[in-house]
């Protein structure tokens, strides 16, 4: 690909958006840009008084400051068409410049080593809050192909965030379906049957009469923190680290891999519930290995908490989930080094329902389990095929001139 310009010719950096103070606007936190997704949109509203990245539908927001730049926080602001909105004041905004350059293009040209790489080699400031410098990038000769062949590279790549969405979609329906049961039968007590069954006083209020209130320890195996690792890029051995664990899952692209000998028992099962253990914002967290992993263990700041066999898989995991608050709000030591401990983990108190109930309860939720595993199994390959084609259609490698494509 010979066409080049300028990245500022090509884009327009940090656009003038009109917001006026006092309203009310779509707002975009860096918390809700989530790496390897191209599209973002808002999940609140907020009053703008001035202040932070101003940004309308299609534009890209690129993340300025560590980690979140290194990290690939870059997504396409996608809302109703022509609304406007703001955000983090760490963001850099790109926009389409009307007959030269395609909205779909400049996302994807964002996401590529092209303009991620001199931006993070820019960084600069005090450690753990460094950021980019515009002017890395802003006079940086990119790849301008005609705007035909942007819009084919476009919806090529666009072909595999689609899917990736669509999947995305259905593991939200089919966790909140199974969340929605949980509630139902273990919160509300509205479970078959219950017609039947007196409410009891206890410590954790009025209960089912026959249900027990026991302890973690009660109905675990194992618990314990994992291992200190010595990374190691060529071993097959994988660990977990509190980076991972969010949003009630983990997340298998930000593992690392180690070559450190690890005891048999702390290599995480299926069942087994991860719980971050160390530091301020990310204690508590907890997720639920939900598939078979081979190789793998966790490092020293999580808890791994292994089901014993008078509790079903399912309503373990959903049980804990419910606990992330408490374990929160469990950590002791001095600021930044808070730690949950492992009797803090054993003594907490955990409604026990009959084993048949809980079997019930497994055999709806299974399944979706195993759908919902499937599907991002299947994300994380698609992310991965995309990914591999990415630099290979910006640069010109792949050639897509002479390509039908189905555009939108």
């Amino acid at each position: 690909m010979d066409d080049t310009m300028p990245f500022f010719e090509f884009v327009e950096i940090n656009p003038k958006v009109t917001l006026k103070k006092g309203i009310e606007y779509p707002f975009v936190e860096m918390d809700i840009v989530t790496p390897g997704r191209r599209y973002v949109s808002s999940i609140n509203k907020r009053i703008y008084n001035g202040g932070g990245a101003k940004f309308q539908f299609g534009d890209t927001l690129f993340a300025r400051i560590t980690p979140c730049l290194e990290n690939g926080k870059i997504a396409q602001f996608s809302g109703a068409k022509d609304e406007i909105g703001f955000g983090s004041t760490e963001f850099f905004v790109f926009r389409h410049k009307e007959g030269i350059s395609d909205p779909g293009y400049i996302f994807y040209l964002a996401s590529s080593d092209i303009l991620r790489k001199p931006a993070e080699k820019s960084m600069s400031g005090a450690s753990g809050r460094q950021r980019a410098d515009i002017a890395s990038i802003k006079d940086l000769e990119i790849p301008t192909p005609p705007l035909p062949t942007q819009r084919k590279i476009a919806s090529i790549l666009s072909a595999y965030d689609d899917l990736i969405e669509n999947n995305t979609r259905r593991i939200k329906i089919l966790e909140e379906m199974a969340q929605a049961l949980y509630r139902e039968w273990f919160v509300n007590f509205r479970f078959p049957g219950h017609e039947k069954v007196k409410m009891v006083e206890s410590e954790l209020g009025m209960v089912p009469k026959g249900w027990e209130e026991v302890t973690i320890r009660d109905v675990s195996s194992y618990i314990n923190r994992g291992i200190s690792p010595k990374y190691d890029d060529l071993s097959r051995q994988i660990v977990i680290n509190q980076k991972c664990i969010r949003d009630g899952r983990f997340n298998l692209n930000l593992v690392r891999r180690h070559s450190t000998k690890v005891p048999v028992e702390k290599f995480v099962k299926f069942g087994d519930v991860l719980i971050n253990s160390t530091g301020i914002g990310t204690l508590g967290r907890v997720a639920q290995i939900c598939q078979e992993i081979s190789d793998c263990t966790v490092d020293s700041h999580v808890s791994i908490v292994r089901p014993n066999d008078r509790v079903s898989h399912e309503y373990f995991g959903s049980y804990l989930a419910t606990l992330e608050p408490h374990f929160d709000s469990q950590g002791i030591g001095s600021t930044g080094q808070t730690e949950l401990g492992r009797e803090t983990i054993a003594k907490t108190i955990f409604l026990l329902p009959p084993k048949g109930l809980q079997d019930r309860f497994a055999e709806i939720v299974s399944p979706m389990r195993k759908n919902v595993v499937k599907m991002f199994i299947k994300n994380i390959n698609l992310r991965r095929t995309r990914d591999l084609l990415l630099p290979k259609l910006i640069s010109g490698e792949v050639d897509v001139e002479k390509i039908d494509v189905l555009m939108a």
